[in-house]
């Protein structure tokens, strides 16, 4: 089995969120199941918000092509996605849209073509962030992305990890350790 490229990231900015902690331990389960793991900082989706006479004006902004550079490098995708109301985050949707978008000739939604991914949340409420994977699904699924069908919604986040930042509960840690496996296995399958 090839060594599949996976690009991590969570749908927070913050320097400390709940779902950057469980996309660290999800990026060293591919890690360990033979991933290539490239783990992007919050910071990564610090991006303006879509603006389409901006675009038109002046292009991308730098942050945006930087992050569609990077999408477009690895072979799939690793995203913890926070919920905001019921959905995933302004900060992951914009980003995810801008890097949807052409630049010059190329297809239309280059930066996705052939990726896979896997999509994981944590939550401080009883859902987990259940309802942000619903619609981070679906936005994967509109840009042609395979999202491997298994997924974590980790309920009580903040009482879920250790002062190790280790996860408590070992169904937990063994259903991320699942994920990463599924999602490391279908990646380098399609891409082989």
């Amino acid at each position: 089995m090839s060594s599949p490229r996976l690009l991590a990231f969570a749908g927070s900015t913050r320097a400390d969120s709940l779902n950057g902690k469980l996309l660290r331990l999800a990026a060293r389960d591919c890690e360990a199941a033979g991933g290539k793991v490239t783990l992007l900082p919050g910071s990564a989706l610090a991006i303006p918000l879509y603006d389409g006479d901006s675009e038109r004006d002046h292009g991308l902004p730098e942050a945006a092509k930087a992050l569609k550079r990077q999408i477009a490098a690895h072979d799939g995708l690793l995203i913890a996605s926070p919920e905001y109301n019921g959905s995933l985050t302004p900060a992951l949707k914009n980003a995810l849209d801008w890097a949807s978008r052409r630049e010059g000739d190329e297809p239309g939604l280059a930066a996705y073509a052939g990726k896979t991914a896997a999509i994981i949340a944590g939550s401080p409420g009883r859902l987990g962030g259940a309802r942000s994977l619903m619609a981070l699904r679906h936005v994967l699924a509109a840009l042609g992305v395979h999202v491997i069908p298994q997924q974590l919604a980790l309920s009580q986040a903040r009482a879920a990890f250790d002062e190790a930042g280790e996860l408590v509960d070992s169904a937990q840690a063994a259903a991320l350790s699942a994920i990463a496996q599924a999602l490391v296995e279908t990646t380098a399958k399609l891409t082989a």
